[in-house]
């Protein structure tokens, strides 16, 4: 067990294996897989991640409607994924996300014990 403690500013939820985003790096345009999501930012499988520090426009579809993004790469798992902090987005797609967010975290709640 770790004595660093948890630095994330917002809770991770896991998406349904599913849940794709759309990322584009300049003109590279690429469709991934989604393991997990935050208010903050977002772990991206790709077998080909791109590198530190480099600034992507991704979009994907909730239950409440498409979300766009800008978000930089904050990690890379070389041929796993990388991990990316959400840097802006508009007030409208942040309600989307923040509402789908609560959907799945209910659902990810154990039932309770009697």
């Amino acid at each position: 067990m770790s004595d660093t403690p948890n630095k994330r500013k917002y809770p991770r939820a896991r998406v349904p294996k599913s849940a794709l985003v759309v990322w584009k790096n300049g003109s590279q345009k690429t469709v991934s897989p989604v393991e997990n999501l935050a208010l903050g930012g977002i772990f991206i499988r790709t077998k080909n991640p791109v590198t530190v520090g480099t600034m992507l426009q991704v979009v994907f579809n909730t239950p409440q409607g498409e979300v766009r993004v800008r978000a930089i790469v904050r990690n890379v798992q070389p041929g796993e994924g990388m991990g990316v902090a959400i840097v802006s987005m508009e007030q409208e797609d942040r309600g989307r996300l923040d509402r789908w967010l609560k959907q799945l975290t209910i659902h990810e709640q154990p039932p309770p014990t009697c």
